[in-house]
Formats: structure tokens, C-alpha cells, sequence
């Protein structure tokens, strides 16, 4: 069983930056297509960025694009946000899946969720 462990959370002020991680206990992630997903209060589970387990092909949510950037490195996947914005509050999440190569940004698609770090973008 895949468990799936996200950090790099906190408080940030509008402006700032945070580099999110996904991490799996004892397993690379190479193999996986990873998705980063995030739900805040009173709102639905919004996609936000995905990467492939093969060629690396990324994909951004227009909310995302410009400010967010997807990576791997070392068995992880990383979620680098930028310019943040109160709006980017939320609970973010990372999950993993076989999706034959495919970025999909669609919950659906993924089978492994973590359990989710806390992003707050406020002054």
C-alpha cells in the first residue's frame, strides 16, 4: 500500500513562496503519474498541477500557470508555488496513480491520496 506523505506547508505571506513535497515511505515515486490537488473551506477539491511517471509531461490549472511549477527529483515530487495569493489558501494534497504515461489533473484518476498540508496565504 502506497501511503503518501505531503509537507512543506505554512503560513506565507501574500507574495511569498512555498515549496510543497510528496513523499512515499519506502517507495520511489518514478513510477507514478502524481497529481497535487487542493480543497478549501466550503469549497470542492480543485486540481492543481499534475506530472507523468514517463517523459515528465506537466499540466497547470489556469489558476496555477506562471506561478506553480511541478518536479521530480530523488523518488519525490515537488509542488514550487510563487507569487501566492490569499486565494491559494487551501488544504493541498498529493496523489499517486497509473495512468499509462497520462498527466491527468482529475481525482479520478489517481488512486494513492495523502492526507494533506495546510497552505496559508495571509498578511
Amino acid at each position: 500500500q502506497l501511503q503518501l506523505v505531503e509537507s512543506g506547508g505554512g503560513l506565507v505571506q501574500p507574495g511569498g513562496s512555498l515549496r510543497l513535497s510528496c513523499a512515499a515511505s519506502g517507495f520511489t515515486l518514478d513510477y507514478y503519474s502524481i497529481a497535487w490537488f487542493r480543497q478549501a473551506p466550503g469549497k470542492e477539491r480543485e486540481g492543481v498541477s499534475c506530472i507523468s511517471s514517463s517523459e515528465g509531461r506537466t499540466a497547470y490549472a489556469d489558476s496555477a500557470k506562471g506561478r506553480f511549477t511541478i518536479s521530480r527529483d530523488n523518488g519525490k515530487v515537488y509542488l514550487q508555488m510563487n507569487s501566492l495569493k490569499p486565494e491559494d489558501t487551501a488544504v493541498y494534497f498529493c496523489a499517486a496513480g497509473m495512468t499509462r504515461g497520462l498527466c491527468l489533473i482529475r481525482a479520478l484518476a489517481y488512486t494513492y491520496w495523502g492526507q494533506g498540508t495546510q497552505v496559508t496565504v495571509s498578511s
